[in-house]
């Protein structure tokens, strides 16, 4: 028999911030049992991926072990940790575990795909376990910028691993479980083989914030507003929701939710226990009664999303309600790297109209959800494993994360999506690489990232399109003149002419000197037809188009 080994092979979330998808695995080589944490999407963009819907982890290596899969535990509902579920869920098939809240998020995305509420399984904080082949796991309350987000402690034959997810360090965190670091201590005390762990603000060299040290600054500055006060911020960060609500109640105000999401996280919140106190609301229909002056509207779209409540807002007007000179409008968030256009675009929007615009430029009416530098060290101290794996972060971070555990003693490797690594010995060792990539959600259908699909929309999108169609007759002659239509391109070129008029004359007078041999041949004539309409393009415009070429042949 060959020999036990423990691995970590992470399938998304390393190498980049989004799309989290770790598997850990024990047993004889190439036949581990395996259980998967996470399973998370991240958000494509114009510039990159345009059209896309969502981007999903590649998981065709473990779908291909399926057989061997027990488990899939959910750390926390953000979407880049479960907003995969409903998308993936019929490719694996293992049986769900999340903490209520979690599991009510995951339930309503499972729902529509038809799966019955029992795939996900509600499980307790420790001292509750669950059975995962040789491993057992168990979910470890930790405080979050969402409420019961939890770290897993995965029990193995080869020693104890804590995987962090998502924290900060925070003892007073307005909704949710404190940071409980005699908790930590407790199940750190017999030894922990390796913590793998959260980078994302390595970078940061002050100590995280609570999530209470903001109220008063925030109510202070709705206080001060004179005219109607908008507030936004991830709809999942329920602790921040509710800081922003009793924080306008205190200054006066009628509280209104507007954006799907943003009620979607509160219910599921009240529905799960996680919140029994949040301030009284007031619908849509009754904010637009309300003096503006004591009216606050808690809206979704911190990021810049085209279709959420601030955009439509910036756009002119949402559900009745308008902003107007004098009302403020502020963002109580930070804005993810890539989405900096379109908060901006927003931002200039409500300048436009008058509004005064907030940001978290000072620090003020934002802190981060995650460890900064000065907690990833207490965090080392508190479980001082024996080695420490950077995950959630980009490879920067990652590598600086690694740099400040070796510093302190301990041993760590950087394993970005598709590196195994074996975690059985006193340090880690890179064990196997594994093929990941990107599968793009793409209306209702999902293909990968290497598929092509995308590449040609953007350089459609780029250098623009022609369809040119020929007609040849049974002898194979041309039947008529070739024509063309044109998609995103200049009508005009320098020659002054409309330039599918010169397209066509290059095309026709091609056809009429085209040997016998290229005419009969179907991709010989495409080949030709194609290489002139982008040299005649590219000398009237500047562009070489995307051409598609359509040869009709009639029959006898």
């Amino acid at each position: 028999m060959s020999s036990q080994r423990l691995i970590y092979l992470p399938l998304g979330g390393a190498g980049e911030i989004g799309m989290n998808c770790y598997v850990y695995g024990y047993g004889p080589e190439d036949q581990e049992r395996l259980i998967l944490v996470d399973l998370g999407v991240t958000f494509p963009d114009m510039d990159g991926t345009p059209g896309v819907d969502l981007i999903l982890p590649d998981i065709a290596w473990l779908e291909e072990r399926k057989d061997r899969l027990d488990a899939i535990f959910i750390t926390h509902a953000h979407e880049d940790h479960v907003g995969a579920v409903g998308h993936l869920y019929e490719r694996l098939g293992a049986p769900i575990y999340a903490r209520a809240f979690t599991a009510n998020i995951a339930r309503h995305k499972l729902r529509e795909y038809g799966y019955s509420d029992d795939v996900v399984r509600t499980v307790s904080p420790l001292p509750e376990s669950i059975k995962a082949g040789e491993m057992e796991v168990a979910f470890l309350p930790m405080s979050h910028s969402i409420p019961e987000s939890s770290a897993l402690i995965i029990d193995t034959p080869k020693g104890r691993l804590i995987h962090t997810g998502d924290f900060k360090l925070d003892k007073t965190p307005v909704v949710g479980e404190a940071y409980d670091p005699d908790l930590w201590a407790t199940v750190s005390k017999n030894g922990v083989k390796a913590l793998i762990c959260d980078s994302t603000n390595v970078f940061s060299p002050v100590a995280g914030r609570s999530e209470a040290s903001i109220g008063d600054e925030i109510t202070s500055l709705v206080a001060e507003a004179p005219g109607m006060v908008v507030a936004t911020t991830f709809a999942s960060n329920v602790a921040r929701v509710k800081t922003l609500a009793e924080a306008g109640v205190r200054a006066g105000r009628s509280i209104c939710l507007m954006g799907r999401a943003m009620r979607r996280m509160i219910e599921a919140a009240i529905t799960t226990g996680v919140l029994a106190d949040f301030p009284k609301v007031v619908s849509v229909e009754e904010a637009r009664e309300i003096p503006r002056e004591n009216l606050m509207l808690l809206v979704t779209g911190s990021q810049g999303e085209r279709r959420a409540a601030s955009a439509q807002l910036a756009n002119g007007k949402y559900h009745g309600i308008s902003l107007k000179e004098g009302d403020l409008f502020l963002f109580s968030s930070k804005t993810i790297p890539g989405n900096e256009r379109g908060v901006i675009r927003i931002m200039n929007q409500f300048s436009e109209m008058g509004v005064d615009v907030v940001d978290d430029h000072g620090g003020r009416y934002h802190v981060s959800g995650h460890a900064n530098r000065p907690d990833l060290i207490e965090m080392h101290k508190l479980v001082h494993p024996e080695m420490v794996i950077p995950m959630h972060g980009e490879h920067r971070h990652l590598r600086e994360h690694s740099k400040l555990a070796e510093t302190n003693g301990y041993a760590s490797a950087i394993a970005v999506n598709g590196t195994m690594l074996e975690l059985s010995g006193d340090a880690p060792r890179v064990c196997g690489f594994v093929d990941t990539g990107r599968t793009y959600l793409d209306g209702s259908v999902q293909y990968g990232a290497l598929d092509g699909i995308v590449r040609d929309r953007i350089r459609m999108a780029l250098n623009g399109h022609v369809l040119v169609t020929v007609i040849l007759d049974e002898d194979n002659e041309p039947l008529g003149d070739p024509w063309c239509e044109l998609k995103g391109l200049a009508e005009t070129g320098k020659s002054n002419a409309p330039l599918v008029d010169v397209l066509e004359a290059d095309l026709n007078q091609f056809m009429g000197r085209a040997s016998q041999r290229t005419l009969d041949d179907d991709d010989k004539l495409e080949d030709e037809l194609r290489k002139i309409t982008r040299r005649s393009a590219q000398i009237e415009i500047g562009k070489k188009p995307e051409v598609t070429v359509v040869i009709s042949r009639l029959s006898a």
